[in-house]
């Protein structure tokens, strides 16, 4: 039986972004099958202790820089260190992804929720517009007009709530966050002991 691997995230994380390609390409060479939750990390912040990047004591944000080159590095991923639309919130890039989802399975939103990731830390766009999430729908030959649509139904956000409830009975405090066999996992550098459940 295939594994199954739930991935909660928040597509304006930048290492959910410095992850993504990683985690999907383990879940395709284990053939795993992938939960894909995006969610509201704002709301899960203020119920686990988590602060917004402004509110951090100025020596944690100065490390957070050093480890986002060192992992930029390490991924060989484009990067820009401090994006022009960041923060940003995630919210209707989140119910994009849903609708992608529910409309065309979850390879298709994998894909589409690497692109909505990269355009914020790699290209300077702004998650936060709608018609920049329908431009990258297209992209991905999506009919993204159609899919802006669906996002905001009533059964797109609840779905997206939804996730979010989950994440907080999981008891996840950060993006991304994977669950493998009731295990969590905290972090893209975690994506080693990912693999390795994965091959249990």
């Amino acid at each position: 039986m295939p594994k199954i691997c739930a991935y909660y995230f928040a597509p304006q994380s930048p290492y959910a972004y410095l992850g993504h390609a990683h985690f999907v390409a383990l879940a395709k060479q284990y053939g795993a099958q992938v939960e894909l939750r995006p969610c509201d990390i704002g709301k899960i912040f203020s119920l686990s202790g988590g602060l917004p990047l402004a509110k951090r004591a100025p020596q944690r944000q100065a490390y957070r820089m050093i480890e986002l080159q060192r992992w930029q590095q390490f991924r060989g991923l484009p990067m820009q260190m401090q994006p022009k639309f960041f923060p940003v919130s995630g919210d209707a890039a989140s119910r994009l992804i849903i609708a992608a989802k529910l409309a065309h399975g979850t390879d298709a939103a994998l894909v589409l929720t690497g692109a909505i990731m990269a355009a914020v830390w790699a290209e300077d766009r702004n998650i936060a517009d709608s018609d920049t999430l329908i431009a990258l729908a297209n992209a991905q030959d999506l009919d993204g007009a159609s899919l802006m649509k669906s996002a905001d139904m009533p059964g797109v956000q609840a779905e997206y709530d939804g996730y979010t409830d989950a994440a907080i009975a999981a008891n996840v405090f950060g993006a991304p966050w994977y669950v493998v066999d009731g295990e969590g996992f905290w972090g893209q550098d975690r994506l080693d002991f990912v693999e390795r459940a994965l091959t249990k």
